[in-house]
């Protein structure tokens, strides 16, 4: 072969090669996918996840379940912080869930609990949820102040522990005065965005959670 097409075969080799890594590739990019696990999915996390302000089922996992037609048990606790969530994590564990929505981290601004300690902990969280098989989504939270410093370190996280990120899950929602229930809580409509948010981000891997 002349040299010519040896250039030529190299430069499509590479080029391929370039274009499938640089790709986005759900099967390399994220841990336990497909999932290791094959329990329900589990929403985690507190008030946001529980659906406080919400009437009956309007809640985001509830909304989310009947879009992507899969069961999702609720473990939202109002009021609770990332240590709470890591002392009862074995709740979820123990129902050996396939996929975990992870939302906390919004007590902790509202406490002043340190960013340093809410990210250990969710790192910790997320470490042990992979241990036992899930698929890991982590939804994230503003922090406290006009800035969102928190924004930054979920998608740090994320990168670090390989899971997927649907960033800033408020984001449009709060300060809207018809998609929120008080000034912190979204009502139905707003909770309707967070499930609609989470469909865009989870339908292209659907068919394999």
């Amino acid at each position: 072969m002349r040299r010519g097409h040896w250039l030529l075969l190299l430069t499509l080799l590479l080029l391929g090669g370039g274009w499938v890594w640089l790709r986005p590739g759900p099967r390399t990019s994220f841990v336990n996918f497909p999932p290791n696990a094959r329990g329900d999915w589990v929403a985690f996390g507190d008030s946001l996840t529980q659906g406080y302000g919400a009437n009956e089922g309007g809640d985001y996992p509830n909304q989310l379940a009947k879009r992507l037609r899969v069961k999702i048990r609720n473990l939202g606790v109002s009021g609770h912080t990332t240590a709470d969530g890591l002392a009862r994590l074995d709740q979820a564990v123990q129902l050996q869930p396939r996929v975990v929505l992870l939302c906390l981290g919004g007590n902790d601004a509202l406490r002043g609990v340190s960013p340093e300690t809410t990210f250990a902990n969710l790192g910790t969280m997320v470490d042990r949820l992979h241990q036992a098989g899930a698929f890991v989504v982590l939804l994230g939270v503003r922090g406290a102040g006009l800035s969102d410093k928190n924004a930054r370190r979920f998608e740090q996280l994320a990168k670090s522990k390989r899971v997927l990120l649907v960033p800033n899950i408020l984001d449009g929602i709060l300060f809207t005065p018809s998609l929120m229930a008080d000034q912190i809580h979204p009502n139905d409509s707003g909770y309707a965005k967070i499930a609609e948010r989470l469909e865009a981000a989870l339908l292209p891997l659907a068919q394999k959670l």
